[in-house]
């Protein structure tokens, strides 16, 4: 028997030894699986974690105002009305609408805010200013900055669509009125007063035009 013919031979008994041996070692268990389970019939997938209820309290609404407050309500319905609508969205931009008008007022152009005044307060305001340029007035502002704003009311009328929101405005603000020698009359340049407003402002929801105007002031 030729040498070739040997090797073949050997070569073949060690595989069929690594073939039983493999076949032992995989049916064996080690001690660290668990035993096996009887298998059971599926039944409903288990929920985990936590649930989102449908008509659950809204957070962009009770974030503003308490739940189930007449606030609350209206405002409910505002978003029932324009499904874009959202109150955070529009208490930042009243924050930016407030500082805006609120400066316009005060260095008596009026002009530029126009499109966010009713015709009622655009008239109000138009008289204050012409009452200054009759006594010769020169008023300078700043706005120093807001130090609080709270919704504190609204309403929705369903038959009109016409929404109002009601915003409570602590800001600070430098406000000097000099006559036509420069004369401090009014005011303080180094010094800045507390500015409390209640502005109310309305909308048709729905509308194409998303600008709100300011419709009513007070203090």
């Amino acid at each position: 028997m030729s040498n070739a013919v040997i090797q073949l031979i050997v070569l073949a008994g060690i595989a069929i030894f690594l073939i039983l041996r493999l076949k032992n070692v995989l049916g064996t268990r080690d001690g660290w699986e668990d035993p096996d389970a009887p298998l059971e019939r599926p039944g409903p997938a288990q929920r985990r974690g936590f649930e989102v209820i449908e008509g659950g309290p809204d957070q962009d609404i009770t974030d503003h105002v308490a739940e189930g407050s007449p606030a609350a309500r209206a405002l409910a319905q505002m978003k029932q009305a324009e499904p874009s609508f959202n109150v955070t969205s529009f208490l930042q931009g009243a924050r930016g609408a407030y500082e805006m008008i609120l400066m316009a007022f005060e260095t008596g152009d009026l002009e530029k805010i126009r499109p966010f005044l009713s015709p009622e307060v655009f008239a109000a305001f138009e008289g204050v200013v012409q009452a200054r340029a009759e006594q010769g007035l020169d008023i300078q502002a700043e706005f120093m900055g807001l130090r609080e704003m709270v919704l504190s009311e609204a309403e929705y009328d369903a038959s009109s669509r016409e929404a109002e929101i009601t915003v409570r405005f602590l800001g600070e603000v430098i406000s000097v009125a000099r006559d036509a020698n420069g004369n401090v009359v009014e005011g303080d340049p180094r010094s800045p007063r507390k500015q409390r407003d209640v502005w109310t402002f309305a909308r048709k929801m729905g509308s194409a035009d998303p600008n709100w105007q300011l419709v009513a002031t007070g203090g």
